[in-house]
């Protein structure tokens, strides 16, 4: 997409990613709406960005809450005509605690705001897309943990948050109208508040994403050495297919894509 003059909403964007993400697209002449429940941290975002020059406003809400979203898509409309691009960011660490220990009121919690938000925010801004029928862009922020699990223990409530969200923009993308773009962010480790402040600095990290985002890619991507990880994952999986489900002729028979693939073909020739 191309950001020059278009109004993109950032969920959770007054600090960390959502801020440096909001400060390169304002700087390429994005106007900018700034989402969170914390009004010192937005009112401080807002200003920050003022100072470069950028047009930015903010609406206090919670992505947890699906009337404070519709409310957030209302300001949107209401005081830029529209919003163009949505950028669901909001998320947070939550707990450290075994799978078998985790506090399931505590994992309940965290997916409420990494996925449930995330999805009301596609839900809410993608129907008004599809209505007006505009050129428009959903993007959600997931994580390398998406892609392969970095933790050694204790991050199996966010791990498995940022698993589902990469299996819902995949769903996504298949399903929305052309005038549509989508992409997942896939973030390494960038110093922000939840990481400490350790990690890839932010501002460098949302200039690698930001020329992917206007080249229209759909894996929004950065930290190189992740493709490592990658490997051994899908290397780990392949060598049990190779031993235990070994291909052969004909062993699409139980492909769902290639079943459906076939129906289609057949019904196009009756």
């Amino acid at each position: 997409m191309d950001f020059a003059n278009k109004t993109t909403v950032i969920t959770g964007g007054a600090t960390g990613i959502g801020f440096a993400l909001a400060k390169i697209l304002g700087l390429r002449g994005s106007r900018i709406i700034l989402f969170e429940p914390r009004e010192q941290q937005l009112q401080k975002a807002v200003q920050l960005l003022g100072d470069e020059g950028i047009d930015a406003k903010y609406h206090i809400g919670d992505v947890t809450k699906r009337a404070d979203v519709e409310a957030l898509a209302d300001f949107a409309w209401s005081e830029n005509g529209r919003a163009d691009a949505v950028i669901n960011n909001a998320g947070i660490g939550g707990q450290m605690q075994k799978v078998i220990d985790f506090d399931l009121e505590e994992a309940r919690k965290l997916f409420e705001v990494n996925y449930w938000g995330m999805w009301t925010g596609i839900q809410v801004f993608g129907q008004r897309f599809i209505a007006d029928g505009k050129p428009s862009a959903i993007y959600s922020v997931a994580s390398e943990n998406s892609l392969f699990n970095v933790y050694p223990s204790g991050g199996g409530a966010y791990v498995s948050s940022k698993h589902a969200i990469f299996g819902l923009m995949d769903m996504l993308r298949k399903e929305v109208p052309d005038h549509i773009e989508t992409g997942c962010i896939i973030p390494g480790w960038v110093a922000t508040e939840m990481t400490r402040l350790k990690g890839m600095d932010a501002d460098e990290y949302a200039a690698t994403i930001v020329p992917q985002m206007e080249a229209g890619e759909y894996y929004l991507v950065s930290h190189s050495y992740n493709v490592v990880r990658l490997d051994e994952r899908y290397d780990e999986v392949k060598a049990s297919f190779a031993r235990y489900a070994p291909r052969y002729d004909g062993d699409d028979e139980y492909d769902v894509i290639s079943a459906f693939a076939k129906a289609r073909a057949a019904k196009q020739k009756t």
